[in-house]
């Protein structure tokens, strides 16, 4: 049997980087997601931080 090569993690993050640099679709859906997570969590902060 041939032996499986086993990727370090940093080789893979590597990989994925580059695929991810060629696929601007992927890029702009995970920019996206990011922007509307800090989008909700300022929203929550504004609405937490009302006096009492």
């Amino acid at each position: 049997m041939r032996k499986v090569k086993m990727f370090t993690f940093k080789e893979l993050v590597s990989k994925n980087k580059e695929e991810l640099l060629r696929n601007n679709k992927e890029m702009e859906r995970i920019e996206k997601q990011i922007d509307e997570k800090h989008s909700r969590k300022i929203k929550v902060e504004r609405a937490g931080s009302g006096s009492y």
